[in-house]
């Protein structure tokens, strides 16, 4: 039977009041797609790469609080830290794992701890590290080190230079602004990879092991030597305990994405303002020099 064929009244019901045609809204296929939405992001978040906040003054100069930077998940392979918000328990092993690399930076999260820490790699398995009077001593020969100018940074919000941290480095620039001036020295492993850390003095960090590093464990440290709870520190005061197992290892940071000097408030206005500038698209990969002989 065609259209042509229905009675008038069949034809009439057909057509809705107006013209219009419109279907009830399908709720499940709507939750359905922001679902796959989330477990997209999440995939990409715990498997590819995710975005990362230093919250700390442990790395640096190359880090400051404040800063936005990207994390890759894949460099090292993946481990039970992978995962987003670290819902699974210590399991050994990695998945296509490989070791990072002398110097590069990467996050980790400590025993016991569902939290993240971004740290140096300075030794590698059958290392032994010991640290005489702030001097690095790797497999019994000292790092090399050169004494630079001194380093200011400006003292913002997120940078107020705390004197307990910092003694005696707050200055004031020709400009009349507050400058944090602080001793800094450049540091180059083994490989040629070199970074530069800050000293301030004599502190209970300065002095550690000597320590073999076990297989499959890295040995990390903070660029901010005397106020960076890592390897050398102990678990009791928020430190890493000595070595860690390469499956705490998150991820390598790769560049910062943005930074924000902590003076901004609610109003949009101060947004763009609390920008600090030229440190957006920074690499925190080590650069490379000629090995020490």
């Amino acid at each position: 039977m065609t259209a042509i064929d229905l009675p008038e009244e069949t034809i009439a019901d057909a057509q809705p009041e107006g013209g219009d045609a419109r279907s009830p809204v399908n709720w499940f296929h709507e939750l359905k797609s922001i679902v796959l939405l989330i477990l997209a992001v999440l995939a990409c978040h715990s498997f590819v790469a995710k975005p990362f906040y230093i919250p700390s003054e442990s790395m640096m100069p190359v880090l400051l609080t404040g800063d936005r930077l990207v994390v890759s998940k894949f460099p090292y392979g993946w481990s039970y830290v992978s995962p987003s918000f670290h819902p699974l328990p210590f399991l050994k092993g990695r998945v296509l794992g490989r070791l990072p690399d002398r110097g590069d930076i990467v996050i980790v999260s400590p025993q016991n701890r569902r939290e993240d820490y971004i740290k140096r790699v300075i030794g590698l398995p059958g290392d032994i590290i010991e640290v005489r009077g702030g001097q690095v001593i790797l497999n019994g020969v000292a790092v090399k080190q050169k004494m630079l100018k001194p380093l200011r940074l400006a003292v913002d919000g997120n940078a107020p230079c705390p004197p307990l941290q910092f003694p005696g480095a707050l200055v004031t620039g020709k400009d009349g602004k507050d400058y944090c001036e602080l001793p800094v020295r450049q540091e180059i492993l083994p490989n040629g990879k070199t970074y530069v850390t800050i000293d301030m003095g004599p502190s209970a960090l300065d002095w550690y092991g000597p320590v073999r590093v076990p297989a499959d464990h890295v040995f990390l440290m903070g660029d901010n030597r005397d106020n960076s709870a890592d390897s050398r520190a102990p678990l009791e005061e928020n430190g890493l305990g000595g070595p860690v197992p390469w499956e705490a290892i998150g991820g390598r940071a790769e560049f910062i994405t943005f930074s924000l000097d902590g003076d901004a408030t609610w109003n949009p206005l101060t947004w763009v303002h609390a920008l600090r500038s030229g440190r957006a698209g920074n690499s925190l990969r080590p650069q490379s020099v000629a090995p020490p002989q």
